[in-house]
């Protein structure tokens, strides 16, 4: 057929001039791969002309949609502070900064200046984490999950590991307490009822078989009305009375009071210190406000039997993840607070996040319709289930159009808002003072359009 013969030759084809400085190689793989389409629809009949604009346009988007990175920044005007689906919480720039000079170097990651031999890569966090929670021994690993899996498959592998019913949780992305405890090996011994739990219930469980007794933080629900609990303290009195461990998963781990009497429902990391208590796990990118980790602090001689276990191996965590969580646990232990982005957020003022929502909606009055809205917000991330805090936000209303249509059309262009009430609104609480001017930018743009 005539027409196949007119079919561009590739090696022809990617000499094109809109494809200088692109990866040669890729695009004539893609090119091969638009050629041949196009040589079997000839042959099919489904094409009886060639474009090849069209044909070099095509590769072109492909070439694009390849090296485009797909992880983008996005501007979080959902109010939630700690957003799962939003990348939890923002390392500081300037936190950033000082670990750029360390990461992009080569460094003492495992290697002791003083003796002038190997040592270990935990010691460069265990001090200012000791120094902060008064803790005797850390260890870090990769997230939270890791170190529950890490602390069963060590202490608790064929014995028993003790759990309240009401705390089997299972948290987002179908993490389930009692499938991890499975797969370490524990073996789950379940106590109490879903509503209720005593400290006999713990003390009757205990066996010869028994390793440890567990509490877990309820991540994301809260159980009201008949209910009961016992305290981390006293299961830690009940594990030394039988000899065995008591180890907290909570979660979430903070270290400073925290506003709207959330404290009475999220007990700090320096609370639970204050019951001697043998190990504790909790996350690093939650509301200590740092990057994704698993830390486990607690007794010396079980965190020393932790770093025996050949599992470690596989959980520990890298040069970026060791300097930027030492420069945010500085920062705690200095009282620079404010140069954590999370705790920043969290303890704004309404009178602050008021005076921004104004200043957005003053720049923007011409264009579309907007009000000031008193709200509120969850601090997210498994914190504080089911707690409320005080927010502002900004609705937004374009004529004709609906608030699903709205937070599409924002969406698309990486604005994250939520709608509330039949409202697109734009939560101030998350949204950073620095974006605010990219904000009105991209409200005019998404106007004009």
């Amino acid at each position: 057929m005539l027409l196949l013969k007119s079919i561009p030759k590739v090696d022809k084809f990617i000499q094109n001039k809109a494809f200088n400085k692109m990866s040669v190689k890729l695009i004539t793989k893609i090119a091969k791969q638009f050629i041949e389409k196009l040589r079997v629809d000839i042959l099919e009949n489904k094409v009886t002309s060639i474009d090849e604009e069209k044909l070099i346009k095509n590769v072109l988007t492909q070439y694009n949609t390849i090296t485009t990175p797909s992880l983008q920044k996005v501007i979080n005007a959902t109010g939630v502070i700690v957003h799962t689906n939003l990348g939890r919480s923002l390392i500081s720039p300037t936190s950033f900064d000082k670990v750029k000079n360390i990461v992009t170097s080569y460094n003492n990651l495992e290697y002791d200046l003083e003796k002038g031999k190997r040592g270990e890569r935990y010691s460069h966090i265990s001090k200012v984490i000791c120094e902060l929670i008064g803790c005797e021994d850390v260890l870090i690993v990769n997230n939270n999950a890791s170190a529950v899996f890490l602390v069963l498959n060590t202490f608790a592998k064929n014995k028993e590991a003790v759990v309240s019913r009401g705390e089997l949780v299972e948290i987002g992305g179908s993490f389930r307490v009692p499938d991890v405890m499975a797969s370490s090996g524990a073996i789950l011994k379940e106590i109490g009822t879903t509503n209720k739990t005593h400290l006999k219930d713990y003390k009757n469980a205990c066996n010869e078989n028994t390793a440890l007794l567990m509490k877990v933080h309820k991540s994301n629900y809260s159980i009201e009305g008949f209910t009961s609990e016992v305290s981390h303290e006293d299961i830690v009195k009940a594990a030394k009375e039988n000899d065995v461990i008591d180890y907290y998963d909570m979660g979430s781990g903070h270290m400073i009071d925290l506003p709207y009497n959330l404290n009475q429902h999220e007990p700090s990391v320096l609370d639970i210190m204050k019951c001697d208590p043998s190990l504790i796990s909790f996350s690093g990118d939650k509301l200590l406000g740092s990057i994704q980790a698993g830390i486990i602090i607690g007794k010396k001689k079980y965190i020393d039997e932790l770093k025996k276990n050949q599992l470690l191996r596989m959980l520990r965590v890298d040069k970026i993840t060791l300097a930027i969580l030492e420069d945010t646990v500085t920062s705690l232990l200095l009282g620079n607070n404010e140069d954590i982005p999370t705790l920043k957020m969290l303890f704004t003022p309404l009178v602050d996040l008021k005076q921004r929502a104004k200043t957005l909606q003053n720049s923007i009055k011409d264009i579309c319709q907007s009000e000031i809205l008193e709200t509120s917000t969850v601090i997210g991330g498994g914190t504080t289930p089911n707690k409320k805090i005080p927010t502002i936000a900004l609705s937004i209303k374009f004529t004709n159009c609906k608030a699903n249509t709205i937070e599409k059309l924002f969406r698309k262009h990486n604005i994250i808002g939520r709608i509330e009430n039949d409202k697109f609104i734009l939560d101030f609480r998350s949204i950073q003072e620095c974006e605010l001017s990219l904000l009105e930018k991209t409200i005019i743009k998404i106007i004009n359009d």
